[in-house]
């Protein structure tokens, strides 16, 4: 499957429907961002249940306003419609492909879980 533009009016619905969803917020001028760019098409078309995402910078500059990207490229992977991942910077294969993985195995009642307990002391502090 190939990869999908998102826009400030898609983000939210793909990230809350998608299942697990990666996004790699870009820009055409970053080099970086340019030579990540092949691993992370034949990542989309190696996990094709999964949804791989584009934010050109650029053109969607409120939106990564929103999600306080300072420094691309950026990935970041939800899943459940809950944000389990993000880091800046381009990615080997190998350790994409590894975090492909942690992400599918990723117990999402755990991960719900600890969000609770995580509120709840916040609440109580």
């Amino acid at each position: 499957m190939a990869t999908v533009a998102l826009t400030l009016d898609t983000f939210e619905k793909t990230i809350l429907e998608g299942g697990t969803v990666f996004v790699d917020f870009w820009a055409g001028w970053c080099g970086p961002c340019l030579q990540f760019a092949p691993n992370y098409e034949a990542a989309a078309e190696a996990n094709p249940d999964l949804t791989f995402a584009k934010v050109d910078t650029e053109d969607q500059q409120q939106l990564a306003a929103a999600m306080n990207i300072t420094s691309i490229p950026t990935i970041m992977a939800f899943k459940d419609g809950i944000g389990v991942f993000a880091q800046a910077g381009a990615l080997p294969r190998p350790m994409l492909d590894e975090l492909i993985s942690q992400v599918r195995e990723l117990d999402m009642e755990q991960v719900r879980a600890d969000l609770d307990k995580q509120e709840a002391e916040e609440a109580s502090a």
